[in-house]
């Protein structure tokens, strides 16, 4: 099948890409979802990012639900998509445009547009983010993209008709499909050099990297029918795995213990054990099964089907098909973007006491401080001030209320290093002779506190009598 084994099985034409878009888009409105004018999966939960090769869009999945969300319009045959490791952005190579669009996975919205090789199919990210690499099939490079400033800074030659890409977690190496030269090409990322090739199967199209960056497991498309697993450390095959009838993509659980294959030919999905590299299941999907996807919490893998325009969901700890999403239109290559994780945030707290002596008010005043000092961003914060008995608070800032011997205070948002305070006033009378203690601490706080040990202060000041108090 050569490099067109890692696009859609059949090769169609403008118009026949134009009336596959009309009909996927009456599908979207016969099924009730409709195109959102603005993301509707700001903050919540896992999202997948699917590629229409035939609609020139990128279809989003809340996989809560299972449920088309959004459609976002990009170039022209949309193959592969990757979400960055910030889950910021999402990369989609745009098969007949010779480009890459970048979304901006908190608007849904194509930031900008990045001309690379000639059909591009296969992108992944480093595990910092700095760069991506992107697999240009027609023309046997790869294209570094340096993602600060979204702009191609190295071509590397690898072999013909690249397919897919996958990069170790060290971030140190690249693996390079080779469609028409039946190799992988092995790329340093320091040099962006091609240090290594590899002899695999007969058309190589998918490539994952186990998540302890120990193998690679490479799906041969053509008539080896076969997973190659290369040791990445000797950079030789080691085993070969006979996998159903045209596989085509890979994909690792996050624990490594299982992988997912495609299998076109049979219109199924081939799970392997990595321990013992047999198949020990096979779960029927949609017809032309093309990609494979497991999600990061590692409960389900989404595979796309590009003949049927579905999306089936494998619960991996049944291996069974829980739902088939429809109303896709060549739906290739998947990414899923992660609800943003709370960061915790050190919130400090301090107190500080001075004395407003007269014969008429005395009083001591009281600054409760909220310093944050990282790393996450603090949205709230919740410190209490505790008085001595028989002591009552005036003069409270806003945001604090008073309770019997209680101060409450509310702050917002902090940045970091920076500091808020409140304040509020003790009177003194007769009875506040000798030490008064006040104590301020932290009760609650978003996101998370990860250090309690400076979530307290204290300070006494001792009166002599009203008019004679000394605070330190």
């Amino acid at each position: 099948m050569a490099s067109n084994s890692a696009r859609p099985r059949r090769a169609a034409s403008r118009w026949e890409r134009r009336l596959a878009s009309g009909a996927a888009a009456g599908a979207l409105t016969l099924t009730g979802v409709v195109a959102l004018t603005a993301p509707a999966h700001a903050a919540q939960g896992t999202f997948a990012y699917v590629a229409n090769f035939y609609a020139d869009a990128v279809t989003v999945v809340d996989t809560s639900t299972n449920t088309v969300s959004r459609t976002i319009e990009v170039g022209n045959s949309p193959a592969g998509v990757a979400v960055d490791p910030a889950d910021t952005h999402a990369y989609v190579t745009n098969y007949d445009d010779e480009t890459v669009s970048v979304i901006d996975t908190a608007t849904d919205a194509v930031t900008r547009t990045i001309g690379v090789g000639r059909n591009p199919l296969g992108v992944a990210f480093t595990p910092s983010g700095a760069r991506a690499y992107v697999a240009n099939s027609g023309e046997e490079t790869v294209s570094v993209i340096d993602t600060a400033t979204d702009t191609v800074t190295a071509t590397v030659e690898v072999g013909g008709s690249p397919n897919s890409v996958a990069v170790s977690p060290s971030g140190a190496t690249v693996y390079v499909t080779n469609n028409y030269g039946s190799t992988v090409s092995v790329i340093d990322t320091a040099t962006d050099a091609v240090t290594a090739t590899v002899p695999v199967g007969n058309a190589p199209s998918g490539v994952a990297v186990s998540p302890s960056g120990a193998v690679a497991y490479v799906a041969n498309n053509s008539s080896d029918d076969s997973v190659s697993v290369i040791d990445t450390a000797t950079r030789a095959v080691t085993a070969t795995i006979p996998v159903g009838t045209g596989p085509h993509g890979v994909s690792f659980a996050p624990s490594g213990a299982t992988a997912y294959v495609t299998d076109r030919g049979g219109d199924d999905v081939r799970v392997i054990d990595t321990a013992t590299h047999a198949v020990t299941a096979t779960v029927p999907v949609g017809a032309d099964p093309a990609k494979v996807e497991v999600d990061p919490a590692g409960t389900a893998a989404y595979v796309s089907n590009v003949v049927d325009g579905t999306v089936s969901v494998i619960d991996t700890s049944s291996n069974t098909v829980t739902a088939t999403i429809g109303g896709f239109s060549g739906p290739y290559g998947i990414a899923f973007v992660s609800p943003p994780s709370q960061v915790p945030a050190d919130v400090d707290v301090d107190l500080a006491a001075q004395p407003h002596l007269s014969l008429l008010v005395p009083y001591l005043s009281y600054t409760l401080t909220a310093r944050h000092t990282g790393p996450g961003a603090v949205s709230s914060a919740t410190v209490t001030a505790k008085l001595p008995p028989g002591a009552s608070a005036t003069a409270l800032a806003p945001g604090c209320t008073a309770a019997g011997t209680t101060v409450t205070c509310v702050y917002g948002a902090i940045a970091q290093n920076a500091s808020a305070h409140k304040t509020f006033r003790v009177p003194l009378h007769l009875l506040s002779l000798g030490p008064i203690k006040v104590t301020g601490q932290r009760t609650a706080s978003s996101p998370s506190d990860p250090n309690p040990a400076n979530d307290k202060a204290s300070v006494t000041c001792n009166a002599l009598s009203v008019v004679l108090v000394t605070c330190p």
